[in-house]
């Protein structure tokens, strides 16, 4: 069998290798067709009594057909001390020469050599999506020196270095916003077809398209350690690695072909003198028996069907660290949510603003937010994104604020005094008791709130809260259709997990967890319901995501997120994850449905030979005929 992509360093190394793959697939299928087009000529000879020259066409259309299955058969033998399938084929088609069935001889090996073009055709097909990838990484880029601009190799790119971007070019190293502002497609990287828009500042990924401005970028990885080379890495790492079916059937072609190659020795003479078969035809039928008992499809049955449904996650922006993680994923019963990032945007969002009746709310909300710009709590920035939102006027530019650590800030403005912070902070009065009363129901909401003072007297309030993703609601709800209890693992107090669980539709929570009880909690759920996936952001929640039988890490495409869990999400899009499982479910569906179909093809050929129903043409053609099957059907996970 084919086997899987090697690991390769740079764009343009794969890029030759695709073309030689592109190539011996061609070669593999010229090979072929000229097997066959000696074989018609044969045929033709024969029909015209030229029996000689006829075999010389049959023995011409096994070296060019038969070459490349004996050499890798042999080589494979060789390196691996074990016999093969391929060994199988050539066996069976020289004990047909042998005997004087050069003709059905030939059209074994023009039909095995057939499938095997069409299989490394398959396989090709099934690495598409990663070849792709490494084809849109650039490998030249504009170095922005003193003198002007110098055309580089991205591989001489430090960091430090600053680069021009213009319009129509893609990205060619991880780096930072220094200078202008563009937008980007960057669906390579997450699987999102909007484009984000980027600024001073904001961080942009190899392999991303610049759509419509020209900015210059500061590097800040080497080319080599790029979020888009991890996820090429990733991606073929997965590709190469086998998953536990894979592995199982590969022990068990091993011991099958010794198997097969026993029975057919003692069907080569029993049944001549226990059924009074000829010579000729006992033999004949051993041959027929090495073809039809022959595992190809049963081979093939689960690894194009995995590296197709790899293929599938990661054009959607869903990477797998193997077929093993991804085999699992259909048998989750129960999966763990973190808070934090993962249910929630993991930014504070200002929820609600109350003023005290008869006060001018836009005032406030403007004089605070201009207090809060001088300060980097993000609760603070909260406040000021808000009031950016909702107001007109533009904030006013304060000379002072004095920050108290801990409890909040303060300001004089025109002769105004102000306190913001904590409710410890401020000065309650008995004619606050409305402002205090709302506090604590907005407190009860699970909700951190603001007091914010004018002179002695509280003048409002804000609520601000870690709002829930919508997208996380639906794929809650969508996990609950599949049948999977869903649980919130949250470091948060009891009352803010509540509101949230409830919010999120899960359908249970633990509170004040820290990363250890959220491991302990894991190993609970994997006692009560066996196969467990756990979803967190991938640093404190690492712990967690190594006990589950599948962790799922969410974080916009961070390097953290790439190196702890078995699934990741380039975007922090829980939708993927009903997503992921049903395509888990389908691909372990077609697998039983290959593994069922070649193994009833195989029985039903066994039988019609002892029966002497068929003859070599038609077991070769079922044979292979049947692999080829079972490897188009595999390809149906691509879409």
């Amino acid at each position: 069998m084919n086997a899987p992509t090697k690991l390769l360093e740079s764009p343009s190394i794969i890029i030759r290798e695709k073309s030689w793959q592109k190539v011996k697939t061609n070669i593999e299928l010229i090979a072929a067709i000229g097997s066959g087009a000696l074989i018609f000529l044969g045929w033709l000879l024969s029909i015209k009594d030229f029996s000689a020259t006829s075999v010389l066409f049959y023995l011409l259309a096994f070296v060019i057909g038969g070459y490349a299955k004996a050499k890798e058969g042999i080589e494979e033998t060789i390196r691996n001390k074990e016999l093969n399938v391929e060994m199988l084929m050539i066996m069976a088609a020289v004990g047909s020469a042998i005997i004087g069935y050069w003709a059905e001889g030939a059209i074994l090996i023009f039909i095995f050599a057939m499938s095997g073009a069409l299989e490394t055709y398959t396989m090709n097909k099934s690495h598409k999506e990663i070849s792709s990838l490494m084809e849109i990484q650039p490998e030249e880029a504009w170095r922005i020196t003193r003198t002007g601009e110098e055309r580089v190799h991205v591989s001489e790119l430090v960091v430090g270095d600053s680069i021009l971007i213009k319009p129509g070019e893609r990205v060619p190293s991880d780096g930072e916003v220094v200078r202008g502002s563009t937008t980007l497609d960057e669906a390579a990287i997450t699987g999102e077809s909007i484009p984000v828009s980027k600024g001073i500042g904001n961080p942009v990924f190899a392999g991303t398209m610049n759509i419509n401005g020209s900015i210059t970028v500061r590097i800040t990885k080497p080319s080599n350690e790029s979020l888009f080379q991890k996820i090429i890495e990733l991606v073929q790492t997965a590709q190469s690695e086998k998953s536990p079916s894979q592995l199982f059937i590969e022990r068990f072609e091993g011991k099958y072909v010794k198997i097969v190659l026993a029975v057919v020795f003692f069907m080569m003479f029993l049944p001549h003198y226990l059924v009074g078969w000829s010579w000729s035809e006992t033999f004949y039928r051993a041959m027929i028996l090495l073809v039809v008992a022959s595992p190809c499809a049963l081979v093939a049955s689960i690894m194009p069907a995995t590296l197709s449904a790899i293929s599938n996650g990661a054009r959607k922006g869903v990477l797998y660290k193997g077929g093993v993680h991804l085999e699992q994923l259909a048998e989750i019963r129960a999966i763990a949510f973190d808070k934090t990032g993962t249910l929630t945007k993991g930014k504070p969002e200002v929820a609600n603003f109350i003023s005290r009746d008869g006060q001018n709310s836009d005032h406030i909300l403007l004089t605070v937010a201009s207090i809060e710009k001088h300060s980097n709590h993000p609760l603070a920035n909260a406040i000021v994104k808000y009031a950016e939102e909702h107001l007109t006027q533009p904030l006013i530019n304060l000379d002072t604020v004095e920050d108290v650590a801990g409890w909040g800030v303060k300001a004089a403005i025109n002769d105004e005094y102000w306190k913001i912070g904590k409710g410890d902070f401020v000065e309650i009065k008995e004619t606050d008791q409305f402002l205090v009363e709302r506090a604590k129901e907005l407190a009860n909401e699970g909700k951190t709130i603001v007091y914010i003072q004018k002179d002695n007297e509280l003048a409002a309030v804000v609520a601000l809260k870690d709002m829930v993703r919508k997208e996380s609601m639906e794929a809650v709800d969508q996990l609950k259709k599949q049948g999977l209890f869903t649980v919130m693992l949250t470091g948060d107090n009891e009352k803010t997990a509540q509101v949230i669980a409830s919010e999120s539709h899960v359908q249970g929570f633990i509170a004040d967890c820290l990363p250890e009880n959220k491991v302990d909690e894991i190993k609970r759920l994997k006692e009560k319901y066996g196969t467990v996936a756990m979803v967190g952001d991938g640093i404190n929640d690492a712990p967690a995501l190594a006990t589950s039988n599948v962790g799922i890490s969410v974080g916009d495409g961070t390097d953290v997120a790439l190196e702890t869990a078995d699934m990741v999400l380039m975007k922090n899009d829980l939708l993927r994850i009903p997503e992921a499982i049903r395509l888990s479910k389908r691909m372990n569906r077609i697998i039983k449905q290959n593994i069922f179909f070649s193994v009833a093809v195989i029985a039903l050929l066994i039988l019609s030979n002892f029966s002497q129903v068929i003859d070599l043409p038609l077991g070769v053609i079922g044979h292979e005929g049947s692999t080829i099957l079972v490897i188009l059907n595999s390809l149906r996970l691509l879409k």
